[in-house]
């Protein structure tokens, strides 16, 4: 994600945003079929016919309708991907309190080792801080088990090879995990529910994420918005140089950077789990939830990761 940095407002205008880098081509180009126009009306006045700026005010208005229906769209999958990734946060933190309050020996327990009670809380603590990340990779479609390697047993890793669904495949274990608590009476039955119900969210929370990932925006719709958009912009220079003159590749320069910026915008945040600038800090996030939850098992929390160049991973 784009970390705004504090700029004074001359060099948040000059500098900032990323979206340029992606439409500076077509910017250039449009502006430069605008040059090319101005200069041949003037030196070739055959060629000179204009298509008045009436068809480019009644195509202007529900373009820009249509933009901005498509952006909020775009931001709203945003939005409720990051609003899936607090919930994540927290049910995170609260599974991990659960686990370290709610999981202590019975009466009926036969093994009331402190050390071994306190090894099962952590296991299932690691197999947690394990999901966070599956998720992650999963969305991204990357490989998670050098992830997994670092923070899993071997033998646990190696249960999940195979998996078509990692994280789903952990949130299993961690509640056989709970069964092997429950079955040792380290857990009391009616506390078991729980567990249970943050299991519960947790599964709710991925199939969230998984809906955002696996439903874009339709495609036709976005083929359509791309198209009206050049074309809108490949023309404006016929309907702008009888009125404007000289000043028409100016006018042609700006526009298209708008039309063409927001147009960018939208394919930039329509999948929020991608690595664009702009796209959601899943590494970042998941990195602080580990933290947070090593150190409540007394573990050496992991440095969190700093902004590179303005951007967190």
């Amino acid at each position: 994600m784009f970390v705004e940095k504090r700029h004074s407002w001359i060099a948040t205008v000059a500098l900032g945003g990323v979206a340029l880098q992606h439409i500076w081509m077509r910017t250039l180009t449009v502006t430069a079929i605008s040059v090319a126009v101005t200069v041949a009306y003037r030196e070739i006045p055959v060629l000179h016919y204009s298509i008045t700026t009436t068809p480019f005010v009644l195509i202007g208005l529900p373009l820009g309708i249509f933009l901005g229906f498509r952006n909020n769209t775009a931001y709203d999958r945003f939005w409720e991907g990051r609003k899936l990734w607090g919930s994540l946060v927290n049910t995170a933190r609260s599974l991990t309190r659960q686990i370290l309050t709610l999981v202590e020996p019975q009466p009926e327990a036969t093994d009331t080792s402190a050390a071994a009670v306190h090894a099962h809380e952590a296991a299932m603590v690691h197999m947690l801080i394990g999901y966070v990340h599956a998720l992650r990779h999963h969305l991204r479609d990357s490989d998670p088990f050098p992830t997994l390697e670092r923070i899993l047993p071997a033998d646990e890793v190696a249960r999940f090879r195979g998996e078509g669904n990692v994280p789903i495949a952990i949130l299993q274990r961690i509640a056989f995990q709970m069964v092997d608590a429950r079955r040792k009476h380290w857990i009391h039955p009616l506390h078991v529910p729980v567990v249970e119900a943050s299991l519960t969210a947790l599964t709710d929370i991925q199939g969230g994420c998984e809906r955002i990932k696996s439903t874009p925006i339709p495609y036709s719709y976005t083929v359509l918005m791309h198209r009206i958009v050049a074309v809108y912009c490949g023309l404006l220079p016929f309907g702008l140089d009888e009125t404007i003159g000289w000043a028409t590749p100016i006018v042609v320069l700006f526009v298209s950077y708008a039309l063409f910026g927001l147009d960018a915008i939208g394919d930039e945040i329509e999948q929020p789990f991608g690595l664009d600038p702009n796209d959601l800090p899943l590494s970042t996030i998941s990195r602080m939830i580990e933290a947070n939850l090593r150190a409540r098992i007394g573990e050496e929390p992991p440095r969190l990761f700093e902004p590179r160049e303005g951007v967190l991973p």
